[in-house]
């Protein structure tokens, strides 16, 4: 991937909230990234602090109302999907970017085969005919490793393991091509040998595919080995982004480091108590006026409790939204 190559996702200033009786939440406040082909960048960060929400926003998967896009801009193969027209996103959703959502035995309906579902995508956004979407699903199913495919079309979820079910929901996504795929914590309800097989089933069909992938998890362990750059967030916010090794050579702010810190060690030696972080993330009722993780940061600052941090830049392609990073803010504080 050509680091000057124009990015094929490009969001600028994302805000989303919802509606609520104690007031609004702002789930995404002010979030900003992009996605270069065949590039496949981490989203982290604990439940709860706008990875899934920020996506969704993305191609319009949130309830409206309660849910409502304040502001912002998506661009996606030239056309802003805040502003197309809601057939315009469906063309969009599922035919040129696809999603995995978590868990696979609620996203995959109950009452029909597996080859019903991998063809109606392709029926509908590719034109095929019934007997076209049919060889296709074989072939995806193929694709994706499921063995004995041709006979598996004919089977209901229900049939499959909670790891096949998750390579059929793969299959579905994959099965018109997307440019980008969306994968929303595809194996947090794995055991760690399925894990495994899907994680190195995604980064054969990324290279074989080319399409750019933003896998979102709570787990750094996981990222370490697929991504090429991570986006951390924290209450709604980007709290840091950097290049996958820097990231973890040189983490800027404290929750970052905190997150790592928090990766159990196979060092061999004895092991010592897992490192966790205190307290819970914020739920941010009305707009922010502070830095969301100053209540549980062991270095937080007075001015922190009064300023929302913006993002500074740190090196190439690595910025954090601390103000720590600000050395008028260090050296007012000190």
């Amino acid at each position: 991937m050509p680091n000057g190559a124009l990015p094929v996702l490009d969001v600028q200033g994302l805000k989303t909230v919802f509606k609520t009786r104690g007031g609004e939440v702002h789930a995404v406040n002010d979030v900003s990234f992009n996605l270069k082909a065949g590039e496949l960048l981490g989203v982290v960060g604990e439940s709860g602090s706008g990875k899934s929400v920020t996506m969704m926003s993305l191609l319009g998967l949130l309830p409206m109302p309660p849910a409502e896009i304040r502001a912002g801009r998506v661009m996606f193969d030239g056309q802003d999907l805040l502003k197309v027209s809601a057939e315009e996103l469906r063309k969009v959703r599922g035919g040129k970017i696809g999603f995995i959502f978590q868990d696979p035995m609620t996203s995959l309906n109950p009452v029909f085969t597996v080859g019903y579902q991998i063809a109606e995508p392709l029926r509908k956004h590719m034109g095929m005919s019934k007997k076209e979407a049919a060889a296709r699903s074989q072939e995806l199913l193929e694709l994706v490793g499921i063995p004995d495919a041709e006979r598996r079309l004919d089977d209901y979820p229900h049939q499959f393991s909670g790891g096949m079910r998750q390579r059929v929901m793969i299959a579905i996504a994959l099965a018109c091509d997307p440019q980008v795929l969306i994968a929303d914590e595809p194996t947090t309800a794995l055991d760690v040998t399925i894990q495994a097989q899907i994680l190195e089933l995604m980064q054969e069909l990324r290279e074989k595919l080319g399409m750019a992938v933003i896998w979102i998890t709570h787990d750094l362990g996981v990222i370490a080995g697929i991504a090429d750059r991570v986006m951390v967030m924290y209450g709604g916010q980007v709290v840091e982004h950097a290049p996958v090794q820097e990231l973890f050579s040189n983490p800027q702010h404290p929750y970052t480091a905190a997150l790592l810190k928090t990766i159990p060690s196979i060092s061999g030696k004895r092991a010592a108590r897992l490192t966790v972080i205190e307290g819970q993330p914020p739920l941010v009722v009305g707009a922010p006026t502070s830095c969301p993780f100053r209540e549980r940061c062991a270095k937080a600052m007075p001015v922190c409790a009064v300023k929302v941090p913006t993002r500074y830049e740190i090196g190439a392609g690595h910025d954090t939204a601390c103000l720590l990073a600000d050395p008028l803010e260090v050296a007012n504080a000190g």
